[in-house]
């Protein structure tokens, strides 16, 4: 099973950049995708089953603004939108896919960057998504948590860990929460295969930043310890340019 994580920034703006042209190359069986900004009605659905891909969405109340959704091969046996608490489902955060005994959750984490209010509901959403998915790991013990983070673990997932260690994102409250998930059953599946500094899944738009490779690993496909034996295959893909961020790739054999 190949499964993507890609924050697209606003699906309208990448398939007019030949996103669903990539689509139609088979990336993968399941493409996870946050930040659609695209109520229901509004996503280019034909474009992606043109592509060979069922789409399943669930967008934010707000126009414009956050939103994931799940393009897939393989037919899920349950689809659940949202994770129920109101004000995540509010703004479109989270979508589940159940696939045989195996669960998919695809979410798009806040960001801190407007403000000390949204980074105060950013630590908010944390404590609620972490308590979220170890409630559902009891009784699916089998989950891959995938999307954009916003958050860089460690300091070789950013290229300059000492000028951005006060910025959101990289704050150690944000990275003591990644220590909690890993130490708590998770596995970084990048990570898992590759050791190596400079890989990075978002690049900023100022400062030449992508061509210079300043970028942030901030998008993740996280596995749960039950899954360790099955992964077999993990990249990301910064030659992908439909976004600000890249696609990040895991091959399971399951």
């Amino acid at each position: 099973m190949r499964i993507i994580t890609y924050n697209v920034n606003g699906i309208r703006s990448a398939v007019k950049k030949g996103f669903a042209e990539w689509l139609k190359t088979n990336p993968a069986d399941v493409v996870c995708l946050q930040e659609i900004k695209a109520h229901k009605e509004d996503v280019p659905v034909a474009e992606i089953n043109k592509a060979g891909y069922e789409v399943y969405s669930f967008s934010a109340q707000k126009k414009g603004y956050s939103g994931v959704a799940l393009l897939t091969k393989i037919k899920p046996d349950n689809v659940v939108y949202g994770n129920g608490i109101a004000q995540s489902d509010f703004e479109g955060r989270v979508i589940r896919a159940d696939f045989g005994d195996l669960t998919l959750i695809n979410a798009y984490f806040p960001s801190g960057t407007s403000g000390e209010d949204r980074q105060g509901y950013k630590y908010q959403w944390l404590d609620e998504f972490f308590d979220y998915i170890n409630d559902l790991k009891k009784s699916r013990p089998k989950l891959i948590i995938c999307g954009d983070y916003n958050i860089c673990h460690k300091a070789i997932d950013i290229h300059d860990p000492v000028r951005n260690k006060n910025y959101t994102g990289f704050l150690p409250e944000e990275r003591a929460w990644m220590d909690k998930l890993f130490g708590n059953g998770y596995i970084d599946s990048f990570r898992h295969f590759n050791k190596d500094p400079h890989q990075y899944s978002w690049w900023s738009a100022f400062a030449n930043a992508r061509a210079n490779n300043k970028g942030w690993r901030i998008d993740y496909l996280n596995v749960t310890e039950p899954l360790r034996e099955t992964l077999k295959h993990a990249e990301i893909m910064p030659h992908i340019v439909h976004s600000d961020h890249c696609p990040v790739f895991l091959e399971l054999d399951v």
